[in-house]
């Protein structure tokens, strides 16, 4: 695999093995350990959208593995000015080492990858976030020590944290149930993927619009924030769509009493979650956003090394 722009990129070993080698990684970290096998790389961190966790924890995990990244946003590089994304691609692989792209449209990242010389990972579109996904697994798997058979319940906007989640749940053998408004249900394209990858692993997939339905005896609760980026215009219509599948301490009795609540942040408290599940003793979501790091530095080291742990 050259490239990871999807969790369709992935598969159950591959999978296995970022979990594997991010735990070794950690490890590294708590021990204050040096492990930077990655002297002299470096990689272009391309953000066309804002961020906070994945700009910190991609720059962090370069340097952690001895590399050197380097940031560039739309303002000051050539595509906020409208160079092609396939030349900014050929450009760009005879420089660095790896490409990272937070970006808009998957058809752009799908296009750097295709002109890129270089291993190009997708750090965000509006229709995947599969390094979220890598994460999220991990601390999962942290917490109950596997992941087949687990069921978890996403609740709110079939958004492109649904999408990837389908996929990674089906590969995993995991229950997912995804529960959405009506009209706000994730791409078809994704649930007929996932359903078609459970029919070799057993996972359960399951789009609903009952949210009790999904959480009933759930392992994970998992939501996100019902206005993404570029649909600050209808947060106040999504509001009052999305308030039934807030997460709150009425829903979350349905879950299994030693259920894990985790959000991929940042979180509107008193909209998709309320204060006192997102702060309570069920909830993971700081042990998730670290997370972040170590599963990226591996992926890193799986795409550019081909190591295992």
């Amino acid at each position: 695999m050259k490239d990871f722009i999807s969790m369709l990129d992935s598969d159950r070993l591959f999978i296995e093995n970022i979990l594997s080698l991010s735990s070794f990684l950690k490890e590294k970290v708590k021990k204050g350990e040096i492990y930077r096998p990655l002297d002299g790389f470096t990689a272009a961190l391309i953000f066309e959208k804002p961020s906070t966790r994945t700009r910190v924890s991609f720059d962090v995990g370069v340097y952690q593995l001895g590399g050197y990244g380097i940031y560039m946003d739309t303002k000051g590089s050539q595509l906020g000015r409208g160079e092609p994304i396939k030349d900014t691609a050929r450009v760009l692989s005879r420089y660095v080492d790896l490409i990272v792209i937070r970006t808009f449209g998957q058809n752009r990242v799908e296009e750097l990858a295709k002109y890129s010389q270089v291993p190009v990972i997708n750090a965000l579109t509006d229709e995947e976030h599969p390094c979220q996904v890598l994460a999220d697994l991990f601390t999962i798997w942290e917490y109950k020590g596997r992941l087949e058979g687990l069921k978890v319940a996403y609740l709110g906007d079939g958004n492109n944290m649904c999408n990837s989640w389908l996929i990674g749940a089906a590969y995993m053998g995991m229950n997912f149930y995804a529960a959405t408004p009506k009209g706000y249900e994730p791409m078809e394209f994704y649930v007929e993927k996932a359903k078609e990858i459970a029919r070799d692993t057993g996972a359960e997939i399951v789009v609903t619009n009952d949210p009790v339905e999904a959480v009933k005896d759930a392992d994970v609760v998992y939501t996100d924030v019902w206005a993404s980026m570029g649909q600050e215009e209808e947060a106040e219509e999504r509001r009052r769509i999305f308030m039934p599948y807030q997460v709150n301490s009425e829903l979350v009795k349905h879950a299994k009493p030693d259920y894990l609540f985790m959000h991929c942040l940042p979180a509107h408290r008193g909209e998709e979650v309320t204060e006192e599940v997102i702060e309570g003793e069920r909830s993971i979501v700081w042990d998730q956003a670290e997370n972040r790091l170590h599963t990226q530095k591996a992926l890193i080291l799986k795409l550019v090394r081909k190591v295992r742990p």
